[in-house]
Formats: structure tokens, C-alpha cells, sequence
């Protein structure tokens, strides 16, 4: 049975005081539901088509909730099956009193994207789609959204333009602004074909032979992953060091590509398998309390009884000032940060989260995100594998089986282990967490009795992303969920010698060298007084045995057994230089690469993609092109790493090999001020490269979320005192 919508209560509506509107959009309502009902065919369930010109007319008269569904472009795994969903969704907010409308946006899909001049363009694309859905929904004056999430920047660039849309109503005097989200489902991953599998493991047998044994583990690696367009970029770095040894030719190399690639992706799409940002935005945004759980993690595109329970619900939002989008996601950002954390999720969401609030017009930074973050301790209670068989696909079959409730699961267990989460906070329900929860049937973890992705016990007491310190920065973030505890030990309260690029294009060929250590040592990028420095700091136990080696083999000692450590720093890729490109395809360079997996991480002003695992420290701030101290680093640098402190330090280079840890760093920028210039004019000069109308100048760095300056000046509420509003309202019994 359907449920009636109440009409919007307001004094404002368009389309009774414009008849260029009801002349116009009756045909646009009508094409879609006819289209609708096409396109489900035989699955259709209603009465017969009531939709006429004459009923969408009085429907828009009397101010009946327009509501807009949001789609992405096909061109994107995720948005695949929209046209099935938006015909699910705009027949039942017909049936429910309704009018539906039907838009989407560009979606640009990072995979696609990697390595190429599109890069720079993705992080603009957020921003470009939170104008692209207010201008659409200010234009025809909307009331509402059912929202097809996507993958990559889509889902937080449509949280940002509602809340924005929201608290812009709410400042002209208008009802507020709802909206729910219908995540896309999840892709199956594929499987890399029997034939094929056999040939590269003959592969890395003739590797072995050859004496290529780091390329015939790292081949075995990259043969457990479930296949993803991620862990071809693993097979790609592989492969390459394969060709460039003589082991594979370049035909058999591209033939191996050709076909991992088909043998990918599901054909009926929906969000990559990793935990990347497509799926860490499934999980945060249903953690603002803007998903509901009918729709949250499917193995297909949603039932028509799916979408009926998430548009039904619009019933109970409509016209409450509780339930706007601004409100909601004020009301669960604590949640939010806390579900984002324990689930490990991806570190462009450190970004997009700040941007979401901001658009909503609350004061919000870094800092804040991680003051909360940091506030209470927030467990590893997400136990995701690619090479295990626990990708999200399969959490996605857990829940479509009955046996987890997704969010919902990790939501109570984080109560469980003693962290502090706002029950009382509204969703797209209708009701609260605490009236959710209140069935607890399916609820707890301990239902999945097989593989389970979502945990009871933590695996460890801390999880997420960190926020960084520094004497020669601000702030930039590392994703701790991703590095394992031994990895952290292996890096944690070392020295580690600079390893500079430019840009992602040389660190790429540089990384795909073989004999890129052999280069190094041969080149003397570091001063052997320094090696000895590291030496004696990173592992003072072999001082004694190694100190009279000679160069060369002290450098190999050092570095057969992880005792060398270096920092592959990429400048000039921040947002404003380069748009903040990902990192990805460098850091997967380094985690396919045995050798250097041990010894490197990757420092950058630009980002890292959601599945991006490993020591990758990104979001630098100030940027390079800002002047930021990334810009003034060399090869041969010494930095101090101490992660579990949240800090990284440049060393003043003679006191450290004198035994002393100095953290000076005020007079390297006087002294290569002429260095720094030459490169300041090669950002310029490649910055061109990117399109002016979509360069990110007038925008905060990343620390503020990357938005227009508009925006954040405009950010002035304190989100902390308005739920606290909501809950005192809960309490009285006039809010929820």
C-alpha cells in the first residue's frame, strides 16, 4: 500500500503563480512515467496509468512535493541500471501523491580516470556537481530528492549541493530541503580466467629461473586478488619490470592486460568491489543517517519493494525541520566520522566531509574531523580483504541473506565496544538510530558465522585516518586503517631519506625502473655520513657489524634488510598546481614491488584513491604551488617519521649525523629560494595542461575541504549547538 504524501507547507509555490511552468513540466512528468512503465514492463505493479496532463497540472497547483531523482551518467559502471531504479522511484512517488522529475549528472570514474590528464579534473567534479544539482533544483524548484548514489565524487558533491540547498531554503523562509539516498549496488568482482592464471604462473616460474624472484612473488601477489581495475594496476607494475628484465615481451604483456581487463567487470555494473571511495561513501553517507537500509549494500539494482520502503519513508520527512539534509547530516556527523573510521574508509572522504558541512553553512575543518575522530577511541571493527574473499560484494551477500544489518551491524557494535554514538540523531526513516536499533534481529556482527567482514572484537584498538603535523607543513593525513601494524612498527619512529619528484609522471617511470635502487646507489643521492646517521637511529644493532662496509655494501645491507627507509615525495600535484590527482597508480608501484614495499612511503600534496593501502601520506598543506615546504625538499633530505605520534619532521642534516634530532627547518626555504622559484615556474607552465574554467583557484586548501571561498565564508553555524537543539527538541517530544 502506498503512502500518501502530505502537500508542502508553504506559501510559496512557483507553479501556481507561473503558468510557464505547468505548460512546460506536465509533458516532462508524463514522459517519464510512461517511460517508467515501459521500461519495468511485465514487473510494473500499480493501477493503470492515472498520469495525465490534467492531474500532473493540478498536482503542481496545489503544491504536491516535487520531487527530483538524481542520476548519474552511464558512462560510469555505478550509474549503469539508473534508468531501472529512477522507473522503480518515480512510479511510487506517483502512487504516493507525488510528482517525480528525472536529471543526472556527469559522474567522471577515477578507474578511468588514473594516470591520465582526467586526474586533474576529479576533484573539481565534486564541486561542478553540487552547482550542476542546485542550479537544476533552484531552476524548477524541487522540494526533494531520491538520490542514485554513485561512486567517486558524485555521492559527497550531491550531499553537498542538498545541505546547501537546505539551509539556503531555510535562510529564505522556505520548508526545508529532504532528500534519501539509494546507494548503487555492489559489482562483483571478476575472476582472472583458469587459462590465464596458469600462463602467469608460468610467468613467474620463468622468474624465479632467471633469477627474478621479487618479480615472481610480486606476480603471485597480484594472482590472489580478487580482480578489480585497481589490481590491474598491480599486474600493470609487474608486468612492466617483467618486460623490462627480458622475462615477458611487450605483445605478451598487452595480451596479458587485454584480458584481465575484460574478465573485470559484472555487465551490469554498480560500485567496485574495494573499500575505495565508492563504497566508503556508501558507508558514510549512510552513517549521516541519509541512506535507508532497504536499499544500503544489494548484490543487484534495487526491488521495486526496496524502493518503495526508502520513498515511502519521504512521507514521515516532508516539512519536519528535523528531517532537512543539513539537519540530518549536522545531527550525525560524529556518527559519521566514527562509522568512516572503524570501517577503514578511504582518505578523500577527509576532504569531502569537510566540504559537505561547509556547503550546509556549518564551521567545519580538518582539525574538527579529527577532534572527533580522536575524541573517544574508535576500534578496527573491519576486518576487508581482497585476497581473503571479504570485499564488499561479499558484506553486500551477507546482508541481502539475512544474516547483517550493514551500518546498522556497525553502528551497534561500536556501542558495544564503548563508543559514544547519537541514537537520537534523525534518518531518512523517519525515525531515529535508537528506533532502528530497537529490533534486534540480524543486528549484531556475530550472525555471520562465515568470513565476516564486520567484527564484534576489534582487530585493533585504533582505525581510520590520521591527521598529520609538521615542522615544514601544516597538515596532511595518512590512512592508518591501511597500513597493518607491522608496517606501521617498520616505519614508525624512523629517519628516511627524500626521494623528490616534480610530478606523478616522473615518479612513475621512476618507480617502474628495476634498477631504481641500483641507480640510486650508484648516483650517491645519499651522503654516506647520513646512511651511517640512519643507520645508527633505524637499527642500532648493526652498527657495530656494518660500520666498516663500504658504500656500497652498507647501502645493500641496508637495504636486504629494511634498515633503509625512503620518503618518495610528489610536489606540484595539490589543487590549485595540478586539481589534486590521485596517487594511486605511484603507491601501487611501490606495494607491487616487494623491495621497495619495505623501505618507501609516498608523501604528497596531492590525494590517494579510497583503495590506496600502504604508508601513503597525502593532502599536504600548504601545497607546493602555495609555497608550502613540500616545495623545498631535495633528494638526499632527511624526515623523521613518527606516525603513531601523528607527526612527521624535517631533520636538520648535521646535527643528525652528530646523534641529535633537530627540527629546524626555518632556513631551508632562504637557502633554496632560487630552487624553489624554478620549480614554482615548471607548475605554472604544466599547470596549462589543466583547462582554466576548471582550475581550482578561489578554493581552500585542503584542510577546508577544497571548496569555493564563497562557501566557506559563508560557513558560520555551529553544527554542535543546532543538535543539540534537535535533541533538546527529541526530548520534549517535538522533533522526532
Amino acid at each position: 500500500m502506498s503512502k500518501p504524501f502530505p502537500p508542502i507547507h508553504s506559501w510559496i509555490n512557483p507553479y501556481r503563480d507561473n503558468v510557464q511552468g505547468k505548460a512546460n513540466e506536465p509533458i516532462c512528468v508524463a514522459g517519464l512515467l510512461d517511460r517508467s512503465k515501459q521500461i519495468l514492463g511485465s514487473s510494473y505493479e500499480g493501477p493503470a496509468p492515472d498520469w495525465t496532463l490534467e492531474e500532473i497540472y493540478n498536482r503542481l497547483e496545489e503544491n504536491a512535493p516535487r520531487i527530483a531523482i538524481i542520476g548519474g551518467s552511464p558512462d560510469h559502471p555505478a550509474h549503469i541500471m539508473d534508468f531501472q531504479t529512477s522507473s522503480r522511484a518515480a512510479i511510487r512517488i506517483w502512487q504516493n501523491g507525488g510528482v517525480p522529475f528525472y536529471f543526472s549528472t556527469p559522474v567522471m570514474c577515477d578507474g578511468t580516470a588514473q594516470s591520465n590528464q582526467g586526474m586533474s579534473y576529479s576533484l573539481q567534479s565534486r564541486n561542478a556537481v553540487a552547482q550542476m544539482v542546485v542550479n537544476q533544483i533552484e531552476a524548477h524548484s524541487y522540494h526533494g530528492a531520491f538520490v542514485i548514489q554513485g561512486c567517486d565524487k558524485q555521492p559527497l558533491g550531491v550531499v553537498s549541493a542538498l545541505a546547501h540547498l537546505d539551509r539556503i531554503r531555510r535562510y529564505r523562509g522556505e520548508v526545508p530541503f529532504f532528500a534519501t539516498f539509494a546507494p548503487a549496488h555492489v559489482l562483483q568482482g571478476g575472476t582472472i580466467p583458469a587459462d590465464l592464471f596458469s600462463e602467469l604462473e608460468r610467468v613467474a616460474k620463468k622468474a624465479e629461473e632467471t633469477g627474478a624472484r621479487d618479480i615472481a612473488d610480486d606476480l603471485r601477489d597480484a594472482l590472489a586478488y580478487i580482480l578489480q581495475c585497481s589490481s590491474n594496476t598491480a599486474f600493470q607494475g609487474v608486468l612492466e619490470r617483467a618486460v623490462d628484465r627480458g622475462i615477458i615481451s611487450k605483445t605478451q604483456h598487452k595480451e596479458y592486460e587485454q584480458r584481465l581487463a575484460v574478465a573485470t567487470c559484472d555487465g551490469k555494473g554498480g560500485i567496485c568491489a574495494f573499500n575505495g571511495t565508492g563504497n566508503s561513501s556508501r558507508h558514510l553517507v549512510a552513517g549521516l543517517g541519509l541512506v535507508h537500509p532497504a536499499v544500503e549494500l544489494l548484490t543487484a539494482p534495487p526491488t521495486q519493494d526496496q524502493v518503495n520502503q526508502a520513498v515511502d519513508s519521504l512521507a514521515a520527512m516532508i516539512n519536519q525541520p528535523a528531517f532537512g539534509t543539513a539537519h540530518v547530516m549536522a545531527a550525525n556527523i560524529r556518527n559519521a566520522v566514527r562509522i568512516h573510521s572503524s570501517s577503514g574508509g578511504s582518505t578523500n572522504l577527509m576532504m569531502h566531509l569537510v566540504a559537505a558541512m561547509l556547503y550546509g553553512g556549518y564551521r567545519f575543518d580538518l582539525g574538527e574531523l579529527d577532534r572527533i575522530h580522536h575524541e573517544h577511541p574508535v576500534p578496527d571493527l573491519f576486518d576487508y580483504s581482497l585476497t581473503q574473499g571479504r570485499d564488499i560484494f561479499a558484506l553486500a551477500m551477507q546482508c541481502c541473506g539475512g544474516s547483517s544489518r550493514g551500518m546498522e551491524t556497525l553502528f551497534y557494535e561500536l556501542m558495544q565496544n564503548g563508543v559514544p554514538m547519537d541514537v537520537d540523531a534523525p534518518t531518512v526513516t523517519g525515525t531515529s538510530w535508537r528506533e532502528r536499533l530497537a529490533g534486534q534481529a540480524r543486528l549484531s556482527a556475530a550472525h555471520v558465522k562465515e568470513n565476516p567482514i564486520i567484527l564484534s572484537a576489534p582487530r585493533r584498538p585504533f582505525s581510520g585516518v590520521d591527521v598529520l603535523t609538521g615542522n615544514f607543513f601544516e597538515s596532511a593525513v595518512v590512512k592508518i586503517s591501511g597500513m597493518t601494524t607491522s608496517q606501521l612498527d617498520e616505519f614508525d619512529r624512523k629517519a628516511a631519506f627524500v626521494l623528490y619528484y616534480e610530478n606523478e609522471e616522473e615518479a612513475n617511470r621512476s618507480l617502474l625502473d628495476s634498477q631504481l635502487l641500483e641507480k640510486v646507489k650508484r648516483a650517491r643521492n645519499f651522503t654516506r655520513e647520513s646512511l651511517v646517521a640512519v643507520l645508527r637511529h633505524n637499527a642500532p644493532q648493526h652498527v657495530e657489524d656494518w660500520l666498516t662496509l663500504s658504500y656500497e655494501l652498507l647501502f645493500d645491507r641496508m637495504v636486504d634488510h629494511g634498515v633503509l627507509k625512503i620518503c618518495v615525495v610528489i610536489s606540484g600535484q595539490g589543487p590549485v598546481a595540478f586539481g589534486m590527482p590521485e596517487m594511486f597508480t605511484p603507491m601501487q608501484h611501490i606495494n607491487a614491488n616487494r623491495n621497495l614495499k619495505r623501505l618507501a612511503t609516498l608523501i604528497s600534496d596531492g590525494r590517494y584513491s579510497g583503495v590506496t593501502y600502504g604508508a601513503a601520506i597525502g593532502h599536504m598543506t600548504p601545497e607546493a604551488s602555495e609555497g608550502g615546504g613540500i616545495l623545498y625538499l631535495q633528494t638526499g633530505d632527511l624526515l623523521y617519521l613518527n606516525l603513531r605520534e601523528r607527526q612527521i619532521h624535517f631533520l636538520e642534516e648535521e646535527a643528525f649525523c652528530g646523534g641529535r634530532l633537530d627540527f629546524s627547518f626555518g632556513h631551508i626555504k632562504a637557502q633554496r629560494a632560487l630552487v624553489a622559484e624554478q620549480r614554482l615556474s615548471a607548475i605554472r607552465t604544466r599547470q596549462r595542461q589543466v583547462a582554466a574554467a576548471n582550475r581550482m583557484t578561489g578554493h581552500t586548501d585542503a584542510a577546508n575541504g577544497v571548496v569555493p571561498l564563497s562557501i566557506w565564508e559563508e560557513a558560520v553555524l555551529d553544527y554542535r549547538a543546532e543538535v543539540s537543539f534537535m535533541q533538546q527538541a527529541e526530548e520534549r517530544g517535538s522533533g522526532l
